[in-house]
């Protein structure tokens, strides 16, 4: 056997020994073999702004998502999934590296630049033989090439998945990230009631005013998630067809939390708690559930300990292979940790409304870095969001705003857009829904001592800015969204 043979035999055999022990090994694309290995396939199933507890694994009758409903129920199903940060380009930005946002330098703000120095799984997978593709949606929004990307980090972008898996070579383990673009605004009015389901069957969350209209918009919410469902099911169905589903890593999720008030942009479970469920018949069985606290920080060194690669030093997130297989119990996994930045660009000189919190079991603390600031975006900024831009338009905001004087909308209306302290607790035995800040209250001073440490400790431990200097050199990153038309054609005369 000639050098060459030798060495594919033996990546091959290191490939197959750590499949069967759960030993990680180290593969390059120098030792990556020519003939078909047996790692695992990547699929990416990623929601925009589709948030927990919007499926009947969760509670919710009313939507209907048959897709991941297969993928929980051979899989597993994660109850205390949390995105990094309630915005898109952060959260997916730590997808891709696997660490905290704030050490994403610009990538930590949304419509921003990832500088190219950030590994991101796909560019390691590819290295190390894996061919890689990306549907829609990837590391966005912003404009990656500022950041020296010559594609979107997520991956070269293919039309759909059957384009990328028809160009796959045949023995070659694929990664593929399909970005949806479901169940992101706007969204065609009563399109939920015209499929068939009933404003009356809808739970209204507290923090949200109880009206037709909202009710109306929550429908039309969910008819967009269905129809993500529904895409990422024929993908599972070419997978299946072709014969490798059971030897795929199957991953749905979505990337922050629902687009109304309260919700996305928010440190509130609303914002960051996210639907979970992952299947891979060939390495763990189905039908388990996890309560282990987990953060999609975690997607980047999971999938390299799938494909028998090392996860980096600087990641900051862990691997859930061990909670998958079962090895491990995730008795260190009680708590997380979830931040935010700039979001839209909706408050005077740029500024962000920057927060940092921990959630456990028990409690969500939240540490606001300037109560100064509006929460919800300025009341008397409009940069195409409307005023409080944070908050995305829509039915729910425009009941908010037309009809804040109306009892019935008030409270709601105040609790999306007042200024918020600089400590926040919520005791959530008592307030599942986050309503009543309890810090300062001497019943909950150990709690909220206790859990400022812990988060600090955290922001020491990952070196965040915000400890080390708070100098708030986020606000200062270029906001790179594109200007209107309008603006655009104006400035080019």
């Amino acid at each position: 056997m000639n050098h060459r043979g030798f060495l594919a035999a033996a990546v091959s055999a290191a490939i197959v020994y750590a499949a069967l022990t759960g030993v990680v090994c180290d593969v390059t694309a120098a030792d990556a073999p020519e003939t078909a290995d047996k790692r695992p396939n990547i699929l990416y199933c990623l929601a925009d702004d589709w948030g927990w507890p919007h499926a009947p694994q969760y509670g919710d009758k009313v939507i209907q998502v048959p897709t991941f409903d297969r993928v929980a129920r051979e899989g597993v199903l994660f109850t205390h999934a949390f995105c990094a940060s309630p915005s898109r380009t952060p959260s997916r930005g730590a997808m891709l590296t696997g660490q905290a946002i704030h050490r994403l330098e610009a990538g930590g703000n949304l419509w921003s630049v990832l500088p190219k120095k950030f590994k991101v799984y796909p560019d390691l997978l590819e290295e190390a033989g894996y061919f890689v593709g990306l549907q829609g949606k990837g590391l966005a929004p912003g404009d990656q090439t500022a950041g020296g990307w010559p594609r979107n980090p997520s991956g070269p972008a293919f039309k759909s998945f059957e384009e990328f898996f028809k160009q796959k070579p045949a023995g070659k383990p694929f990664c593929f990230w399909f970005g949806c673009r479901d169940p992101h605004r706007p969204y065609a009015k009563d399109s939920g009631a015209r499929a068939g389901m009933k404003p009356e069957d809808v739970f209204v969350p507290p923090y949200l005013p109880d009206t037709p209209e909202v009710r109306g918009d929550i429908l039309d919410y969910y008819f967009a998630v269905q129809r993500f469902d529904a895409d990422a099911g024929k993908i599972l169905k070419l997978v299946e067809e072709a014969g490798e589903l059971d030897n795929t890593l199957v991953v749905m999720t979505g990337d922050n939390g629902w687009p109304f008030p309260h919700g996305k942009a928010n440190l509130y479970d609303a914002g960051v708690r996210q639907p979970l469920a992952v299947r891979w018949p060939a390495k763990f069985k189905g039908g388990r559930v996890v309560d282990a606290f987990v953060s999609l920080t975690d997607i980047a060194p999971t999938f390299l300990e799938a494909t028998g690669l090392k996860p980096l030093p600087e990641m900051t997130g862990r691997s859930w292979i061990g909670l998958l297989t079962g090895a491990d119990a995730g008795a260190d996994r009680g708590k997380v940790f979830v931040e935010r930045e700039r979001h839209d660009n909706c408050r005077a000189n740029s500024g962000s409304y920057p927060s940092r919190a921990v959630r456990t079991k028990e409690f969500l603390y939240i540490r606001n870095y300037r109560p100064d600031r509006w929460p919800a975006g300025d009341p008397d900024v409009d940069r195409g969001q409307g005023h409080f831009g944070e908050i995305d338009p829509g039915p729910t905001k425009s009941v908010l705003l037309e009809r804040r004087d109306d009892p019935a909308v008030a409270n709601c209306f105040h609790l999306a857009t007042d200024k918020r302290p600089a400590e926040e607790l919520y005791d959530l035995a008592k307030d599942a829904f986050e309503q009543t800040n309890v810090a300062g209250q001497p019943a909950y001073a150990d709690a909220q001592k206790k859990l400022h440490a812990e988060l600090e400790r955290w922001q020491r431990d990952t070196a965040d800015p915000r400890i080390a200097s708070d100098d708030d050199r986020f606000d200062r990153y270029e906001y790179v969204r594109p200007k209107p038309r309008k603006q655009a054609r104006k400035e080019k005369r």
